[in-house]
């Protein structure tokens, strides 16, 4: 699996995007805070893409949400990639360069929905935790929210 920094308004991204924000839009509705490619592209924001040869894996992000604490954002493994690793290694780059970038603190908002077991599952085996809502986060029975602690 190759990760590369990528651009997320890239054409080979837009379909996979689409998908992902149309699926969260669905059974989120309101809740849904994935961000499309606009909010993948802000400063703040480094986005990346997985390879397996020329297929896209996935892609990820991580936002800044200051000089010790950054959010996973906008997690999602391709239909046809799931279960090859890609949300794994995606995870993973990650946490290595928001440990290089000497955050102490990983956050992540996520879903309630059947459909994102298997990402809390991932989050759970890499060592993250429920914790309160954080940022301009609000709590909904729709979503919740898992910390990474990056001293430990």
């Amino acid at each position: 699996m190759e990760i590369r920094q990528d651009d997320p308004t890239a054409p080979y991204v837009a379909q996979l995007l689409e998908y992902h924000l149309r699926e969260l839009q669905d059974v989120m509705a309101e809740h849904a805070f994935a961000l499309d490619a606009s909010g993948l592209s802000a400063p703040a924001v480094t986005f990346w893409t997985a390879w397996n040869g020329d297929t896209l894996a996935g892609f990820a992000a991580l936002k800044e949400l200051d000089s010790r604490h950054g959010e996973v954002k906008s997690m999602r493994a391709a239909p046809t990639a799931r279960g090859t690793g890609a949300g794994r290694a995606l995870l993973c780059h990650i946490v290595d360069i928001a440990r290089a970038r000497g955050y102490a603190r990983l956050s992540l908002e996520t879903g309630t929905a059947p459909l994102h077991v298997p990402a809390i599952s991932l989050y759970r085996s890499a060592g993250f935790v429920s914790c309160d809502a954080f940022a301009d986060y609000q709590p909904s029975p729709h979503n919740q929210f898992m910390r990474l602690d990056l001293k430990a």
